[in-house]
C-alpha cells in the first residue's frame, strides 16, 4: 500500500474568542476555499463555512473545528444547513480523526445534503474511505461516541429516539483530533451548517460505584418550544434535581445532601439552612406558593432510612412528617395540605405511593398494584395525582384521582418511564426515559436517556432532549414558573 505523505496544515483561528470546547480551525486538505468558524457564546452556537472536494477516497478536502481528546467520550450535537445547497452530497457532521493529514484515519458521523445519514470511516492511513449508510433520512440530532476501540454513531429526526451504528476495531491514535467539519462536495462553492446543542461528554468510568463515585454536572435550562439549551452553572460536583421557584428568580438543587440556592440574574449559591437534616435525598419539593420546603432525609433515623420533613422555604429547622422508613417526597397537594410520596414499610417487597396531611394523622396507601410506584406529583388543579409504576412489566406513566381510584396508564412503549413532572397549566408531562436494557425497577446515575413530552390526558411521547444523565437530572417538578422552559442536570467528568 501507497500511503500518501502526510500534509498538516495551519490553524485558521477563529473569528470570535473561542469560548466553545474547540481550539482550532483548519483546512484540511489546502482547499481552494478556505474556511470559517465561528463561535456565538449568548447561544452556544457555532457556524461553519467551507469548501473542499469531498471527504472520501484516501484523501480529504473539508473545514474541521477541533480539539485533541484522549479517552472514552461522547459528542452530541443539532446539526441543520443553511440554504438549499449547490450538491446534493454537500455534508456535515462529527469527526474523530487520527491527525490533521489530508489521508488521516477517521470516524465520522455525516449528514448529507439530500438527508442520507451514514457512518463514514478510514480504518488506516491512506486507505479508502467505507462507508455504513442508515435508512434513516434527515436526521438533526447526531452524536459519535468513542468507547475502548469502537465507535457508535447515533442519530434521530427531531422529537424521535436515537437510531445506532457501531463500528468494532477501529485504529484511532489514543488521542485524536475530535470536531465538527462541513465539505461542500464542490471545491469553488462554498457550504455552510450551524451545530447548536453541542456538548462533550466524559462519561463515569467502568469501576464507577453507584451512589458512591459520582462526576460532574451542568445544571441547563431548555426552551421547551424550540429545545435550544443553555448551560446556567456547572461543578465537578453531582449537582442533583433543580427545581425553579415560584418567582422565577432561582433553582433549588441538591449537592453531597445539602440544599442550595442558585440565583438564575446573579449566578450566586447560597446554601440553604436544612437544620439537622444534611442528608438530603434528590427529591426536595417546593409547595405551590412557594412557601414551604418538603424534603426527605436520612440523618435521624435508626437504620438510616429516609423521613419526610417540612421548613420554611427559605430554610429553617425542619419539622418532621412521617414516622416511618423509608419514605421518599415527591409532591405537595396544591392547597399545602397533603404531601405524596413512595414508602416500604413493614419490610414489604414492595414500594407503593402514599399521601398524609402535614398537620397530622394516618398515612393513607393510595396504590397496591405489585412492583414498585413511585414519581407521585400532584396537578395544578388538584384533580390527579401523576405517577410511574412498573405493574406492567416496564416503568410507564400513570395517573390516578388524589383517592387513589381511576388508576390509568398513559404511556406504553418499550422505554422505562420515569419521575413524570407537570406543566404549570396542567397540559403537558415532561418525563425521564430509559432505554429497555435498563432494568424497569431502577433509575441509574450516567446513562444514556431521554427527556419526552406527551399530553397530560396521554399521547405520543415526543422526545425534547438527548442527554447523558438520569438519576438526579430531573427527580422534582423543574418547570418555569411561565411553562416554557424546564431545568435538568447532565453529567460529565469535570477536572477541579
Amino acid at each position: 500500500m501507497i500511503i500518501p505523505s502526510v500534509m498538516i496544515y495551519s490553524c485558521k483561528p477563529l473569528t470570535e474568542t473561542p469560548t466553545g470546547i474547540f481550539n482550532q480551525a483548519t483546512d484540511i486538505g489546502d482547499p481552494d476555499l478556505k474556511g470559517l468558524s465561528v463561535y456565538n457564546d449568548d447561544i452556544g452556537e457555532y457556524t461553519l463555512t467551507g469548501g473542499g472536494e469531498n471527504i472520501w477516497g484516501s484523501n480529504d478536502e473539508f473545514h474541521f473545528l477541533s480539539k485533541e481528546q484522549e479517552g472514552d467520550f461522547i459528542l452530541r450535537a443539532h446539526l441543520r444547513f443553511i440554504g438549499d445547497g449547490v450538491n446534493d452530497h454537500r455534508k456535515a457532521g462529527i469527526m474523530i480523526r487520527s491527525s490533521l493529514s489530508n489521508a488521516s484515519a477517521h470516524v465520522s458521523a455525516v449528514v448529507h445534503g439530500d438527508g442520507l445519514t451514514s457512518l463514514q470511516y478510514r480504518p488506516e492511513a491512506g486507505a479508502d474511505t467505507r462507508e455504513i449508510k442508515s435508512n434513516i433520512y434527515g436526521a438533526g440530532i447526531i452524536q459519535l461516541e468513542r468507547r475502548g476501540d469502537s465507535c457508535f454513531f447515533s442519530f434521530a429526526r427531531k422529537g424521535e429516539t436515537f437510531n445506532t451504528i457501531a463500528l468494532g476495531g477501529v485504529d484511532l491514535a489514543e488521542k485524536v483530533k475530535l470536531g465538527i467539519f462541513i465539505c461542500s462536495h464542490e471545491s469553488g462553492e462554498p457550504e455552510t451548517a450551524v451545530f447548536d446543542n453541542l456538548r462533550l461528554v466524559i462519561p463515569s468510568p467502568e469501576n464507577f460505584t453507584p451512589y458512591q463515585d459520582y462526576i460532574g454536572s451542568h445544571i441547563e435550562i431548555m426552551d421547551v418550544r424550540t429545545g435550544n439549551r443553555k448551560i446556567v452553572h456547572s461543578s465537578p460536583l453531582s449537582l442533583q434535581a433543580p427545581n425553579w421557584t415560584p418567582d422565577g428568580n432561582r433553582l433549588i438543587y441538591n449537592s453531597q445532601g445539602k440544599l442550595y440556592s442558585f440565583g438564575l440574574d446573579s449566578s450566586e449559591v447560597n446554601e440553604i439552612n436544612t437544620g439537622f437534616a444534611v442528608n438530603n435525598n434528590n427529591d426536595h419539593v417546593l409547595s405551590f406558593d412557594g412557601k414551604l420546603l418538603g424534603i426527605s432525609d436520612h440523618t435521624e433515623h435508626e437504620n438510616n432510612e429516609s423521613l419526610i420533613y417540612v421548613l420554611p422555604a427559605e430554610g429553617g429547622e425542619p419539622e418532621r412528617i412521617t414516622d416511618a422508613g423509608p419514605s421518599y417526597l415527591h409532591g405537595f397537594s396544591p392547597d399545602s395540605e397533603f404531601m405524596v410520596y413512595t414508602a416500604g414499610r413493614n419490610n414489604a417487597k414492595h414500594l407503593y405511593i402514599y399521601k398524609i396531611s402535614r398537620f397530622g394523622g394516618e398515612e393513607i396507601r393510595l396504590t397496591d398494584a405489585p412492583g414498585l410506584d413511585d414519581g407521585s406529583e400532584y396537578s395544578p388543579d388538584g384533580e390527579y395525582i401523576y405517577f410511574n409504576s412498573s405493574r406492567t412489566g416496564t416503568m410507564q406513566i400513570w395517573r390516578m384521582k388524589p383517592d387513589g381510584s381511576q388508576q390509568e396508564q398513559l404511556t406504553f412503549d418499550k422505554y422505562n418511564d420515569w419521575l413524570p413532572h407537570v406543566s404549570p397549566d396542567g397540559k403537558w408531562l415532561a418525563f425521564i426515559s430509559y432505554e429497555s436494557s435498563v432494568r424497569s425497577d431502577d433509575h441509574p446515575f450516567y446513562k444514556q436517556v431521554y427527556i419526552r413530552l406527551i399530553p397530560a390526558m396521554g399521547g405520543e411521547p415526543v422526545v425534547i432532549a438527548w442527554l447523558y444523565g438520569g438519576q438526579g437530572s430531573m427527580n422534582v417538578n423543574s418547570w418555569s414558573p411561565d411553562g416554557n422552559y424546564i431545568a435538568f442536570v447532565s453529567n460529565t467528568v469535570i477536572e477541579e
